[in-house]
C-alpha cells in the first residue's frame, strides 16, 4: 500500500506522527463507453463554452457562480486556506463507541506510526481499547475539512471519515404512522425465522456475484465474440424474473420460510461426508 497523506494525531500535548492509507479498494470491472455500431471509443473533451477550445487540465480552475458573478479559485488560492494547510488530526473529544451512529461512516483509512518510537501510538491504541471509547477528530484531507472517528481495528488505529450532521437526512414516512398490531404468534414465528438464519459473520463467505458474472461474460465474449449465448453461459438463471408468484399472508410466508431453512440445514448436515471407521489391524501369522 502507498500512503496518501502524512500528519499527526494530536490530543492535549501528545503528538503521534502517522501515515494515512486507504483501507478499502474498488474491485468493480472497469468499463468505458463506445459507439455500439462500430466499437469506437466515446471520449469527452473539456471545451470552453466561450471560445470552443479544448482546455488542458493544468488550465482548469474551480469557480463559484452566485447567479450574477463568477469567482474563480485557483489551486494556489485553496492551498492557502489554513484548514487545508493543517497536517493535524485533532482529537476534540472521546465518546462511548456505541454513540457513533454507523449511518455517519464514510471512507475508512488505516494509520501507521510514522516515527522511530511507536510508544505514543501504542498508548493511544491501548487506551481506546480499554476504555471502549472512540476519539472524535477533525482533520483536512483533499481540500475538505472533515469530521472523523478514530478507533481500533486489530492492532491498527483506523480513521473513519464521518458525514456532518446536516448531511444525514431525517427519515419521515407517513406510512409509519399507521397503527399496526403484531400478534404473539407472528412475533414467535418471526423470531424462529431469525434463529434459523443465525450465524457468526464472516465476510469472506460472501462474493460479489454480479462482478463475477460480468467477468465470466467478458471472458466468453473474448473467446466467442458477440455471438456468445448469454443463456448458454449462465443457464436458465439468466432469464429475468417477472416478480410474480403466489401471494402469501404474513404467517404463511413465515411458516414456509422457517420450514425451508430447516430443510436446507438438514440437507447440508446429511451431505457432510461421514468419517470412515479406521480399519482394524490384523496380526500377521
Amino acid at each position: 500500500m502507498r500512503s496518501i497523506w502524512k500528519g499527526a494525531i494530536t490530543f492535549g500535548l501528545v503528538n503521534v506522527p502517522v501515515k494515512v492509507y486507504s483501507a478499502t479498494e474498488d474491485h468493480d470491472v472497469s468499463l468505458h463507453q463506445v459507439h455500439a455500431k462500430d466499437g469506437g471509443r466515446i471520449r469527452y473533451k473539456r471545451t470552453c463554452e466561450l471560445d470552443g477550445e479544448v482546455v488542458e487540465y493544468s488550465d482548469i480552475a474551480k469557480a463559484y457562480d452566485d447567479g450574477e458573478k463568477t469567482v474563480i479559485l485557483t489551486d494556489d488560492d485553496i492551498a492557502l486556506l489554513p484548514a487545508e494547510k493543517s497536517r493535524e488530526i485533532d482529537v476534540v473529544e472521546f465518546v462511548p463507541s456505541d454513540q457513533v451512529d454507523s449511518i455517519m461512516f464514510e471512507k475508512s483509512y488505516y494509520l501507521e506510526p510514522d516515527s522511530k518510537s511507536v510508544k505514543a501510538y501504542a498508548l493511544l491504541r491501548q487506551t481506546l481499547e480499554q476504555t471502549d471509547r472512540t476519539a472524535i477528530v477533525q482533520f483536512a484531507l483533499r481540500q475538505k475539512t472533515r469530521l472523523g472517528a478514530l478507533r481500533v481495528r486489530g492492532d491498527v488505529l483506523m480513521l473513519q471519515a464521518l458525514l456532518w450532521d446536516d448531511e444525514v437526512r431525517e427519515a419521515r414516512f407517513p406510512s409509519l404512522d399507521e397503527k399496526v398490531t403484531i400478534t404473539a404468534k407472528e412475533l414467535e414465528m418471526s423470531q424462529a425465522l431469525v434463529k434459523s438464519f443465525e450465524a457468526d459473520f464472516d465476510p469472506a463467505r460472501f462474493t460479489d456475484d454480479y462482478q463475477d458474472q460480468l467477468k465470466e461474460l467478458i471472458e466468453a465474449k473474448l473467446e466467442k465474440g458477440d455471438a456468445v449465448d448469454t443463456a448458454e453461459t449462465f443457464g436458465e438463471a439468466a432469464e429475468e424474473s417477472d416478480g410474480g408468484g403466489e401471494v402469501l399472508d404474513l404467517m404463511e410466508a413465515l411458516r414456509r420460510s422457517v420450514e425451508k431453512n430447516r430443510e436446507a440445514a438438514k440437507a447440508t448436515t446429511t451431505k457432510a461426508p461421514a468419517k470412515k471407521p479406521a480399519a482394524k489391524k490384523t496380526k500377521s501369522a
